[in-house]
């Protein structure tokens, strides 16, 4: 899938979305959230979409939609540096990221399927490849308790899935990326070329998968044993423009992107259900594409596409910057 398409698919509804942040209440400055810079990224053409924590050291990873680099920020450090650099093993993007409890960083390229690489010392564990031929856009993924990871594809309306076994069958060499489960009778009708499923998260035993769709604005729940799908009813608002997802216990955050906008989420026991807690709208948000909850707060990813990058023309503020938000 071309990036033309992707950069179309945003620009859809950019107009009506900043209209929407304009008019938007901002939170109060003084007991309302908080948004400041955690860290910079070295690179002028950065355009960063995805980030991943590591439980052990407490360093961030964010990848680049636009070279496929791969940046480290070590733990309190104020600035990034290069981890993985541009066009590492022929990857052309880095979108999703996550750390798994095996000390392993996942990276996705939207148009090739997912790569997963050793912390330690950088190399190429295995690849996992979208079958040629098949229309692919492989966007964001999770990692469950037991090591499972799931990915979403924005241009199939799937949810890959990777199991432990298949890493160690597969390493250090490729395998294919297959599609688990498939929402197409959950999800309702969307425009040709329209971009789906995006952000996804899971419940903290692995049993249920929350996955956004961008464009209807609704939120899906999996459940991973019986494969069942449901629309989880949404109280106060939507997700469009939903984007990165974090979940912890029963609190679910939301990055929407056009719309310069982060919400908070309250789950049911069940997840069937979830209500609108608190809204941010802010231009300083820059674009937001994901986001991860840390002790000191949600680290956010100023992706900037609007700026010279696939939203739209333009030249980007430089450095690219992580934010941090306080009070949501």
């Amino acid at each position: 899938m071309s990036r033309s398409i992707h950069r179309r698919t945003f620009l859809t509804g950019t107009a009506a979305a900043l209209a929407v942040a304009a008019t938007a209440p901002l939170a109060s400055a003084a007991t309302g959230p908080r948004i400041a810079t955690a860290f910079t990224l070295p690179g002028d053409r950065a355009y960063p979409e995805g980030i991943a924590l590591d439980a052990g050291t407490g360093d961030a990873y964010v990848g680049s939609y636009t070279t496929g680099a791969v940046y480290r920020a070590a733990a309190g450090s104020r600035t990034a540096e290069v981890f993985l650099p541009t066009g590492t093993d022929g990857r052309t993007t880095a979108n999703g990221l996550k750390v798994d409890r095996a000390g392993r960083l996942w990276v996705i390229d939207s148009t090739a399927g997912i790569d997963v690489y050793d912390l330690r010392d950088r190399s190429l564990v295995a690849r996992f490849e979208v079958p040629a031929g098949d229309p692919r856009f492989v966007n964001d993924l999770v990692i469950t308790a037991d090591g499972t990871a799931y990915a979403t594809d924005s241009v199939r309306p799937v949810v890959y899935r990777v199991t432990p076994d298949e890493v160690t069958r597969a390493r250090g060499g490729r395998a294919p990326l297959t599609a688990h489960y498939d929402l197409t009778g959950a999800l309702p009708p969307s425009s040709s070329g329209a971009y789906a499923l995006n952000g996804i998260a899971a419940d903290p035993t692995g049993a249920l998968l929350f996955v956004v769709d961008m464009t209807g604005g609704g939120l899906y729940r999996v459940h991973t044993a019986t494969g069942s799908i449901r629309q989880v009813t949404l109280y106060g608002g939507d997700l469009t423009h939903g984007d990165g997802l974090e979940l912890r216990h029963r609190t679910l955050w939301a990055a929407h992107n056009a719309s310069n906008t982060l919400t908070r989420w309250h789950l049911s026991p069940t997840g069937t259900t979830a209500r609108l807690h608190s809204r941010l709208t802010d231009p300083a948000l820059q674009i937001p594409t994901t986001l991860a909850h840390t002790p000191q707060g949600l680290l956010v990813v100023r992706s900037q596409f609007d700026k010279g990058g696939p939203m739209g023309p333009g030249t980007p503020e430089t450095p690219f910057t992580v934010a941090r938000v306080t009070g949501l």
